[in-house]
């Protein structure tokens, strides 16, 4: 790959407030260069210039140990993370797997005296928020094989049930996961009441908190925080029993549809379908 010219690298570098989180000019065209050199791309101006050039200066910063950047991060992708454990495993089973990430974010183990963060991974071409609910998923779909394939060899070592890699092919299924389930979800969403898909609405579609979902529904924020466990169990088992009986999926696939959408929902558009079913809710 030719070098990335320094006037582009200076000018990305500075589009992205990369010294905001004293990231160096170099650090910043090494992570530069890193992703051009894993995509490849025919223009190499226009692809740097699209990429997600704060989160990727983010990721340094958080990979080099920056104590802001860190805070920040915590700050801003912990509710991203959490609700993405929730999409996966409305149970809260995710939610350790969520928290079990952070070590490997950080980097708490080192190599040749350089700090193994997973940040290095992270090459701007998503989001930030989209890439850590990819790693989520992907995390979460590992575990499941792993488990499996440790209960089908009950004499064979643990140790020897590793997980995917995680540049493994694409699912050539996916599309079709998708399709299902946002069918799947359109149903459920049926079968709620109007005050559920508010409350659904207001937190997850127009971002409100808790307690200005509270204010608008008249419910305390605790009130709100326990209804929306119990709608998202509610979601969850509606739709693992139309992918069912319906369309006769298994446990692994069933788990893959949601990994599915909380690696990239797509074209899934959960406000339109909370719209479609809603109706005036005379009871707030």
């Amino acid at each position: 790959m030719k070098s990335i010219p320094q006037g582009l690298a200076v000018r990305l570098h500075r589009e992205a407030r990369a010294d905001g989180w004293s990231v160096s000019l170099e650090r910043f065209t090494e992570a530069l260069r890193a992703s051009a050199e894993r995509a490849a791309p025919a223009d190499l101006s226009r692809y740097l210039s699209g990429l997600h050039l704060g989160d990727l200066a983010l990721a340094c910063a958080c990979a080099a140990g920056h104590e802001g950047a860190w805070e920040h991060f915590i700050h801003e992708h912990r509710p991203v993370l959490y609700r993405a454990a929730d999409a996966i495993d409305p149970g809260g089973g995710a939610r350790e797997l969520a928290d079990s990430l952070y070590a490997d974010l950080y980097g708490i183990r080192e190599r040749d005296g350089e700090r193994q963060s997973l940040f290095r991974y992270f090459h701007g071409r998503s989001s930030l928020a989209t890439w850590l609910r990819a790693v989520l998923a992907q995390r979460h779909v590992d575990t499941i094989r792993a488990g499996r394939r440790v209960e089908q060899l009950p004499d064979e070592d643990p140790a020897g049930a590793l997980p995917i890699a995680p540049n493994a092919a694409p699912d050539p299924d996916r599309v079709t996961y998708l399709a299902v389930i946002q069918r799947a979800l359109q149903v459920a969403i049926s079968l709620l009441t109007d005050r559920d898909r508010l409350r659904l609405a207001c937190y997850y579609t127009q971002e409100l908190t808790l307690a200005q979902t509270g204010g608008i529904l008249r419910e305390h924020e605790a009130t709100v925080s326990r209804q929306l466990a119990k709608t998202r169990q509610t979601l969850r088992r509606e739709i693992e029993r139309t992918l069912r009986d319906e369309h006769g999926m298994n446990e692994a696939q069933i788990a893959r549809c949601f990994a599915c959408v909380a690696e990239d929902p797509g074209p899934l558009d959960l406000g339109g379908m909370l719209r479609k079913n809603s109706a005036p809710d005379r009871s707030i």
